[in-house]
């Protein structure tokens, strides 16, 4: 499929269309104090919904794009026909989802001849739609500006810095140092559980600073694009040398004009002065 304005619009209305099939389900369950399973351990719950969510999303995208790869949270890569590949995490914040706090949503996104062309992110709860394509980002069909503050302390700041990884991982004292820094330096300090909500807030203007040390391309694929279509900033971190943006094992994002080079994430994230961009790109 060639990766065209109108070929990305259709993409993004296919993905619109799976996102609200499994509305009516997500808002039925909501707070309905699901059963969990535990996945990779007690940190990574996943439910009955998350699954079915899905499957549900899966029969949609295989019907509007037949032969198409899906890849997604929990049921891994299945098609064969690599021109179309959706990104599909059914339920981004199945913690929130479980106990009944209204911040979580489902993430689409399609990437056509290796590139991201289109994405939605949809929020029941809300019923709020978040889409993407090249022809720009949009909330409920109104077009989405991401600006805000230019600086730590006026902004807001959603992280899941420090995650579990973190403290096993590194040095502890380090780490919990670099956090302090990170609420000292920042406005409000925020830990919302959504990846991908959290990356549409950015597009929108609603939160001013995102930022994950670990994430997987389900979860921020969809987000990427509606960011930068938005006008913000969007830095993969970590990614392998010419690798994909959405396949970074973590990122950075900012909306249009913040100074990431005088930020206090800038030494959590490892930035260097090369890495801050000078010239952001126009808000549309």
């Amino acid at each position: 499929m060639t990766a065209d304005v109108p070929a990305s619009r259709e993409l993004a209305a296919i993905a619109e269309l799976a996102a609200r099939t499994t509305g009516d389900r997500l808002r039925t369950a909501f707070r309905s104090r699901p059963a969990i399973d535990l996945k990779l351990d007690f940190h990574d719950p996943v439910t009955e919904h998350d699954r079915a969510a899905e499957e549900t999303i899966r029969e949609v995208l295989g019907e509007q794009t037949p032969g198409c790869v899906v890849v997604g949270e929990e049921g891994g890569v299945q098609g064969r026909d690599t021109s179309v590949r959706w990104y599909v995490d059914p339920i981004d914040g199945t913690a929130n989802f479980a106990v009944g706090l209204p911040f979580f949503c489902t993430s689409i996104a399609a990437v056509a001849d290796g590139e991201l062309v289109a994405g939605v992110v949809y929020d029941p709860v809300h019923d709020d739609m978040f889409t993407a394509s090249l022809d720009g980002a949009f909330c409920n069909g109104e077009p989405i500006r991401s600006t805000g503050a230019t600086s730590d302390q006026g902004a807001v700041i959603a992280t899941s810095y420090p995650s579990p990884h973190d403290l096993a991982e590194g040095d502890r004292a380090e780490t919990l140092r670099r956090y302090g820094d990170l609420i000292g330096g920042f406005a409000t300090v925020r830990r919302p559980g959504s990846a991908a909500l959290t990356l549409a807030h950015v597009a929108a203007g609603w939160t001013d600073v995102a930022y994950d040390s670990w994430i997987n391309a389900y979860d921020i694929a969809a987000g990427l694009l509606l960011v930068r279509q938005a006008g913000g900033t969007y830095l993969p971190l970590r990614g392998k040398p010419g690798g994909d943006d959405w396949d970074a094992p973590g990122y950075l994002a900012c909306v249009a004009g913040f100074d990431l080079a005088g930020s206090a994430i800038a030494e959590i994230a490892d930035l260097t002065a090369q890495d801050c961009p000078g010239d952001f790109p126009p808000v549309r």
